[in-house]
């Protein structure tokens, strides 16, 4: 058994790291349906789990996340499988851990841990000691086959990721959390990238690194990782792991726009803008992390780009991000022309933000 965590030995000795790309937008090209529970898959269909981190480490990624994002008790009560949580997350685990395994270097195994779907109390029912716990229930089963690091994502509110990073530390392994920035620069629930600097610093324990995934684009990923490491300082571990591209609806089914070149393009300035751990999320395949991975080992860190060069590169950035480029970190500040500030105020839309979690369980 390794007495040195792979997750932080990486860190210590690398200038960057690759994490992989989707999970499920790649299921989803092997058959996994609408409506379907990825993490079923880990007894149902192990092989093609594997096949997937396979096509990964092969195309140069350093960190694999394991097929367990609606892992929680909440989230496998839609498929009746509240009661399967360690046996689904230790297998997602240990599939994950034997492809690393024989992959003839050092890769990390990441094991995912998404948000409940639920409502968290003051706004909703679900106490945050309930929601520790079933984080933690979820952790100590990914720990049991075989993480490295426990990778909590596309998080939206402040009492779900304290919920998340208390039950996850439990365990004693590293903790990773990344919020999604996808709402005019904030997350669904309001929290900035300003915000989560704040935040990060009350954690117990602390990250071993934060960041974004998700999200709108490429380019909105990058103005997310400027903005973090403006708030953060150069001392904190920031990850990016953005959508590949804009989501289009084509033939009855959801596309990312995002080409191999416009990936390698967001993985360079990503790393520029303060990002050491670069990855791809919802449409990302290995042909763009091949790319991706391509475009950084040829790649010199520069100075941080300007905000026009990325839009420039990548795309058009969002009001509430550019506002807070420019330092800007007030609602009012980063509001669209012609937004009503007033309309809704007091109340926070937790239906749209649990509707959002519960995509990216299968994106």
């Amino acid at each position: 058994m390794t007495t040195t965590n792979r997750f932080t030995h990486l860190l210590a000795t690398r200038p960057w790291l690759l994490a992989d790309g989707a999970t499920g937008s790649n299921l989803f090209d092997m058959g996994l349906m609408s409506g379907d529970a990825p993490e079923l898959w880990n007894t149902e269909h192990p092989d093609r789990i594997a096949k997937l981190h396979q096509s990964f480490v092969d195309a140069g990624a350093d960190i694999i996340l394991t097929n367990s994002f609606g892992g929680t008790q909440y989230r496998l009560k839609l498929h009746r499988a509240q009661d399967r949580v360690a046996e689904l997350n230790t297998a997602a685990a240990r599939i994950a851990r034997e492809v690393a395994d024989k992959s003839g270097r050092t890769v990390v195994v990441a094991g995912s841990i998404g948000p409940t779907g639920e409502i968290m109390e003051p706004i909703g029912p679900l106490t945050k000691e309930l929601a520790q716990a079933a984080f933690a229930e979820q952790a100590r089963a990914l720990a049991a086959g075989g993480a490295d690091v426990l990778w909590i994502e596309t998080m939206s509110s402040r009492e779900e990721v304290e919920a998340a990073v208390a039950g996850a530390g439990s365990v004693g392994l590293p903790v990773v959390c990344t919020l999604s920035f996808d709402t005019n620069g904030r997350s669904m629930m309001g929290i900035s990238p300003s915000d989560f600097s704040e935040i990060e610093k009350t954690l117990s324990p602390r990250l071993a690194a934060c960041g974004s995934n998700c999200g709108v684009g490429a380019s909105e990923m990058v103005a997310c990782i400027h903005n973090l490491s403006a708030a953060m300082g150069p001392d904190v571990v920031l990850v990016a792991k953005g959508n590949c591209g804009i989501p289009q609806y084509v033939d009855g089914s959801i596309v990312y726009n995002g080409t191999p070149e416009l990936m390698s393009v967001y993985a360079k300035m990503a790393l520029d803008s303060g990002a050491r751990i670069i990855g791809g999320c919802c449409g990302t395949s290995p042909k763009h992390l091949r790319a991706m991975k391509d475009a950084l080992d040829a790649h010199t860190k520069g100075k941080t780009p300007e905000l026009e060069e990325v839009v420039s590169a990548l795309g058009e950035i969002s009001t509430g991000a550019r506002a807070q480029w420019g330092g800007e970190q007030s609602r009012a500040g980063g509001a669209a022309a012609g937004a009503n500030l007033n309309r809704g105020r007091g109340r926070r839309s937790g239906g749209a933000a649990a509707a959002g979690d519960a995509d990216k369980s299968a994106s």
